[in-house]
């Protein structure tokens, strides 16, 4: 306790002194975020030099309510990314790629997206045959990938390829960062059945990646792949983030109660116990999604955070469903199909319709609903695996459709 005590003091001292040289509400946003930074204030829980105080990451909390009250804005939405990208690199990268990505990541500066799904793999992420070739200091990499959500403003890009396709599947993968404005590079648009093109697919045509933007060991790729995927599912699944706890009845519950409570209906019993027990659900998952962030003590979660994904998934399509259903006719408008490309990712919107078409996606990015409850049942439950046949066969030999 003594230790929280010093550690928590060491954070407010760092606050009072960042405060007293810049005022967050008369700085610009990259500006302040270049010196929260350098503060140690971005990430308490990473490394000194590199946006942290090697501190415990629950201590970050403390950050977030100072710079909130002192009138900093909150994380732009468009910087959603660096939540999966920042552990990873911290983690995973040497000295130099920390120093080249954390800074600007965190300021805003450069914008990242994801890189990992491909129209031949499917769900087996580890199936992936986007090549890259040793080619002295750089890498030349040929391949596709698919549902890379704010690729179109993205200035780099987590890349995921199959560098020996002589080893088994989960070898040979190495990870990389990926300029989205190199040459090779061509970002196409997926409109979604919101009218949004916030997905888009990548193509890669000889593109050469220099061996410095290399994230992690080569043939490690699994490895770095897993911090990014365990980090996204617990951002998705409401715990990860900005590292606030959400508050009671906040994100979509909060839109389905709206409805219930203004419709300006009379409310069946029915009715009022599907509510009720979607709040229920509700309130479980934000006091799961607490404990499990309370659980990553190193930063980067661990299975547990699968939990919440998936849970969050099923609940927001019941939520949303149950909304429209209560507005009678009137929850058949209020859709916008425009063609559009966002600056920013939002899993639910601000409107019923948006949410009730966006969480047709939920159960689907991030990892499916199915091999979420595979994580679950293998990892957190302890259950046997379902039998791989194609475990300890080399990628190249694994029969393709």
């Amino acid at each position: 306790m003594l230790a929280m005590s010093t550690d928590a003091q060491q954070v407010e001292d760092a606050l009072d002194a960042l405060l007293a040289e810049h005022d967050p509400s008369s700085q610009g946003y990259e500006e302040f975020r270049g010196h929260q930074y350098d503060a140690g204030l971005a990430w308490v829980q990473y490394p000194k030099g590199y946006g942290g105080m090697g501190l415990a990451p629950q201590l970050q909390k403390i950050v977030n309510k100072r710079l909130h009250e002192a009138g900093a804005p909150p994380t732009n939405p468009s910087q959603f990314f660096m939540y999966l990208a920042g552990p990873t690199v911290v983690t995973h990268g040497d000295d130099a790629v920390k120093e080249r990505f954390l800074r600007p990541m965190f300021t805003g500066e450069e914008k990242w997206c994801q890189l990992f799904s491909e129209p031949g793999a499917g769900s087996d992420f580890a199936g992936l045959g986007t090549k890259a070739i040793k080619d002295g200091d750089e890498w030349i990499v040929n391949g596709q990938k698919v549902w890379n959500t704010l690729a179109h403003i993205a200035d780099f890009g987590m890349l995921v390829t199959r560098t020996d396709p002589n080893v088994r599947k989960h070898r040979g993968m190495t990870y990389f960062a990926l300029d989205m404005k190199a040459d090779g590079v061509d970002v196409q648009p997926l409109r979604q059945i919101t009218g949004e093109a916030e997905f888009n697919e990548v193509f890669m045509t000889d593109v050469r990646v220099p061996d410095a933007h290399r994230i992690g060991a080569e043939g490690e790729g699994w490895r770095a792949a897993l911090t990014t995927l365990m980090n996204e599912r617990t951002a998705i699944g409401g715990s990860g983030g900005g590292n606030r706890a959400p508050q009671r009845g906040s994100g979509p519950i909060a839109y389905l109660m709206d409805v219930f409570t203004k419709g300006g209906h009379v409310n069946s019993p029915a009715e009022r116990d599907k509510v009720m027990k979607l709040w229920t659900r509700a309130e479980v998952l934000r006091l799961t999604n607490m404990r499990a962030a309370q659980a990553a003590k190193s930063g980067n979660p661990g299975p547990e955070g699968s939990v919440g994904k998936a849970v969050m998934a099923i609940l927001n399509q019941d939520i949303s469903e149950t909304a429209v259903d209560l507005q009678g006719m009137a929850g058949q408008i209020d859709y916008d199909y425009t063609f559009r490309r966002p600056e920013s990712t939002d899993l639910t919107g601000s409107s019923i319709g948006y949410a009730f078409l966006r969480a047709r996606a939920n159960t689907i990015e991030g990892g499916t609903t199915e091999v979420m409850k595979n994580i679950l049942g293998e990892q957190v439950l302890g259950l046997p695996g379902e039998p791989r046949v194609d475990k300890d066969v080399p990628w190249i030999d694994v029969p393709r459709g």
